[in-house]
């Protein structure tokens, strides 16, 4: 009598949504997705100390050109920053203005380092979501397929960005006050939700991209589509929920020094791993699968062997032969003592 279906497979037979759901699932765990999760986690933020290098250059070729705005930026340290830490931040600033070269190469050498270590471990993680075969191209090639996609990442960041910025900024304020539109009731709403919704449509369209373009194999654009607008809702739901863990942690002086660090790490780690798992949504769609690589099965081994039935004719023919041998002993021992 064959097992009766247990009450977690009669709910995926019953319900498609949940069985795509359990496969999802079981396709990220299968495929270590929190470990790669870690990996992306690890190299964002370190990451982050070669980007502040650059960013400490650029603001120092900024205040070099600029004495005024210097001398404003140490006068206002000065009044607000009491005893000698005024003066150590000023000698800070100076000293960063004067290196500001060398600060900005090496923060673009280690941004580059880890920006690289960071698109590897991503377009690895994401492949082995989609559970391709992905045939190595030699290190220089991989080298710089991982350059153009982070390069490429990163144009669309910038578009995504400044689509949601340009929709919630002071373009948007200045097309409304050109249109007399300020004093209408609602406007502030209005373009609350605009910018809303054309960051998600931007999130949404990165996401797509990375989703499907991003893996070391090409893979289908369809199911990338709708695993992306997941990401998109979970990633708005994850900044609305990180704005409100900063306002809280930041009330006292505890938070706000350990407040930000905290929550950008558990950010970072939370997104990645709900991407990962979008990615698995959008490989175990049947459509996916139907596609999906099917490695060839293992090569036959021949081994010869010579099997021996038993049957009386063949018990009887072993019979005889063992008579035979015997009588042959037989004859054998008489002709030796004859000759003796």
């Amino acid at each position: 009598m064959a097992d009766e279906p247990s009450f977690l497979d009669k709910q995926r037979a019953a319900r498609p949504w949940f069985d795509h759901l359990m496969r999802a699932a079981q396709r990220y765990q299968n495929q270590k997705g929190d470990y790669y999760a870690a990996g992306i986690t690890y190299f964002s933020v370190l990451a982050l100390i070669p980007i502040l290098m650059v960013a400490f250059a650029i603001a120092g070729f900024v205040l070099a050109g600029q004495p005024e705005l210097l001398q404003e930026l140490q006068d206002g340290i000065t009044k607000n920053v009491p005893g000698s830490l005024g003066d150590t931040l000023n000698t800070i600033i100076d000293s960063a203005i004067a290196s500001r070269a060398s600060v900005g190469i090496l923060g673009l050498l280690g941004a580059a380092y880890a920006g690289l270590g960071w698109m590897a471990n991503l377009r690895d993680a994401l492949t082995a979501m989609w559970e391709s075969q992905r045939e190595s191209k030699g290190f220089v090639r991989t080298k710089l397929g991982d350059a153009g996609a982070l390069l490429g990442l990163g144009l669309a960041m910038i578009v995504s960005i400044g689509s949601s910025a340009l929709s919630s900024g002071p373009v948007a304020r200045t097309v409304v006050e050109v249109l007399n539109l300020d004093e209408v009731t609602g406007v502030d709403a209005g373009l609350r939700a605009l910018s809303t919704v054309l960051s998600l449509v931007a999130t949404w369209a990165v996401f797509a991209w990375v989703i499907a373009r991003l893996p070391r194999e090409p893979v289908t654009f369809r199911s990338a589509i709708k695993a992306a607008l997941l990401a998109a809702v979970v990633f708005e739901i994850f900044k609305q929920v990180g704005a409100i863990y900063l306002t809280a942690v930041t009330a006292g002086p505890a938070g706000v020094a350990f407040g930000p660090i905290i929550g950008l790490l558990v950010f970072i780690y939370l997104t990645c791993r709900m991407l990962l798992f979008s990615t698995a949504w959008a490989a175990t769609t049947k459509a996916s699968m139907a596609l999906a690589f099917v490695p060839p099965p293992d090569p036959a081994v021949i081994t010869p062997r010579i099997e021996v039935r038993e049957g009386p004719g063949v018990r009887g023919g072993l019979a005889l032969v063992g008579v035979g041998a015997l009588a042959a002993l037989g004859l054998s021992g008489l002709v030796t003592r004859n000759k003796r």
